[in-house]
């Protein structure tokens, strides 16, 4: 039998491996900032691909996955190939590239949602699997680099991996509470992927006296160059949106709020009264049908966009109160300075998210609420679940109104869960629309788009409310009472527990408005 040759745990035996150049305080700053950029890369690739995919849980979940999958085999190859190659070739290359990537991040995105639509996932999931991969590599690489005797494995691998976790939670937190809000994410992917590059040349110059990187800055330079002319740039980015204000060739004091490549809101900073979305003037024709003509009104708006209806309630019923609730200070900031009624217009915008609004308002405080806040691509669920009905409900007085604003379509499957759950809520529940989207026409099939509901414990006239609709030339219709019931089918109902709204809304494509 040959002899059993003992491992040794002295500091180091001839033939082992070397730190080349990388220190035990190098090692960390190395570990703590990959493991800080691949989060980075998660996070910002969220806010990179709502315009095409909207905030869903699906596009959450899908860049979630996709990141964990790039930590996994990121960590899995690094440690494999340190093992079979010097790693000290490995740590500079796997930074430089994953840099590269990353600055090119943003257009390639942005051309592939604009010239090659069909391809956007495949390339979405490269562009966070690969720098992902390429960047979880470096802890098992530094690693290796750091162990020089057995006797410190424990205490090399146990630091490291504790340091990438704290680099991990440092990306997830100076991501989402600073750079998002201050910086455009396409700034942010190119500061990161010059910052790779720049720690790449470092590494190399450090380990080996490598001057491969000016090929690497080079392609930095040209991801910075190709970002400032693709598709798809944002007038304004906001915490939330990519926000264009543009100007109506046909009207002068037109104005169009595009959110995420979608026209959101309709402006004429000069006449409040032209409303130029369907919708809106269904809304303002429940809203003038059910109140006294010029009667001052207190509203609160969950949604703020461009102001359009409180803007159209401040002209045609002096003395009305708005209070807007929206999320997004970008969008306050754009109403404020380019889109929003002066000074002593009664019109109080708050940067906060709806359902927090709710609960600071008095009980039997509101005439009437209007929500405006889901768009067709994604929908704050928690506003439209029972609870969130019943803290409506509380806010208004005895007479009150709410009024909501929903896009869907397909089989309006979201639609339908919604009126279900007003009906839960509310005495009495109306359906606005196309008569093909309500139920009306039942030969034909449904095409989707915007749909308004009407809630209220007192009754409304409906007669009148069409009659409004008709003045203002929407097409649309009122369905109510057993046709809704047999509209509404056997759609469940939203609550706080259960509220599968992202898999319920079939979304269109973001070019139709």
């Amino acid at each position: 039998m040959a002899p059993v040759t003992e491992l040794s745990s002295s500091p180091v035996d001839e033939g082992a491996p070397r730190s080349h150049g990388v220190g035990s305080r190098g090692a960390a700053v190395l570990v703590f900032g990959s493991s800080a950029a691949v989060l980075v890369v998660e996070i910002v690739a969220l806010r990179l691909l709502a315009p095409y995919l909207g905030l869903t849980l699906e596009t959450s979940t899908m860049v979630i996955s996709i990141a964990l999958t790039a930590i996994a085999v990121g960590s899995w190859l690094g440690g494999r190939i340190a093992d079979q190659v010097d790693p000290a070739r490995l740590l500079g290359p796997s930074l430089g590239m994953s840099g590269a990537v990353v600055a090119l991040t943003p257009a390639v995105l942005r051309g592939t949602a604009e010239w090659a639509p069909g391809l956007l996932l495949l390339i979405a999931s490269l562009t966070i699997l690969v720098p992902g991969a390429l960047l979880s590599a470096v802890t098992p690489i530094v690693t290796k680099l750091r162990l020089t005797s057995l006797a410190e494995t424990g205490t090399v691998v146990g630091r490291l991996s504790g340091v990438g976790t704290v680099g991990a939670i440092f990306g997830t937190v100076f991501t989402g509470f600073v750079l998002v809000s201050r910086l455009p994410v396409s700034s942010i992917l190119i500061a990161l992927g010059t910052l790779l590059v720049v720690g790449s040349a470092l590494v190399e110059w450090r380990t080996r006296g490598w001057s491969g990187t000016p090929a690497l800055t080079l392609v930095v330079v040209a991801g910075g160059l190709a970002t400032a002319v693709a598709p798809g740039g944002c007038g304004t980015e906001t915490r939330y949106h990519c926000a264009q204000v543009v100007a109506d060739p046909d009207r002068e004091s037109g104005r169009t709020l595009v959110l995420d490549g979608v026209r959101h809101s309709y402006v004429d900073i000069s006449d409040p009264t032209h409303l130029e979305f369907t919708y809106v003037r269904a809304i303002v024709s429940v809203l003038d049908a059910a109140f006294p003509e010029g009667e001052p009104l207190s509203v609160g708006h969950l949604g703020g966009g461009g102001l359009t209806i409180p803007r159209y309630l401040a002209a045609t019923r002096p003395g009305t109160r708005s209070l807007v609730s929206e999320i997004d200070s970008g969008i306050v900031r754009i109403d404020r300075d380019r889109l929003g009624p002066g000074p002593g217009s009664g019109i109080d915008v708050r940067a906060e998210d709806g359902r927090l609004g709710l609960r600071r308002l008095d009980t039997g405080s509101r005439d009437v609420v209007v929500g405006d806040a889901f768009g067709g691509v994604s929908v704050p669920w928690h506003l439209t679940t029972v609870e969130a009905m019943t803290d409506i409900r509380r806010v208004l007085n005895e007479d009150g109104l709410y009024v909501a604003n929903l896009i869907d379509h397909g089989d309006l499957a979201f639609a339908r869960a919604e009126a279900a759950t007003l009906r839960q809520t509310f005495e009495h529940v109306h359906l606005l629309g196309e008569p093909t989207d309500i139920g009306l026409d039942p030969t034909a099939t449904p095409e989707g788009g915007n749909l308004v509901l009407v809630a209220s414990d007192r009754t409304v006239d409906l007669r009148a409310i069409q009659e409004a609709l008709d003045a203002r030339q929407t097409g649309w219709k009122v369905t109510t009472g057993d046709r809704l019931t047999s509209w509404i089918g056997d759609a469940p109902l939203l609550t706080d527990d259960y509220a599968p709204v992202d898999q319920l809304l079939q979304p269109h494509s973001r070019r139709s408005g």
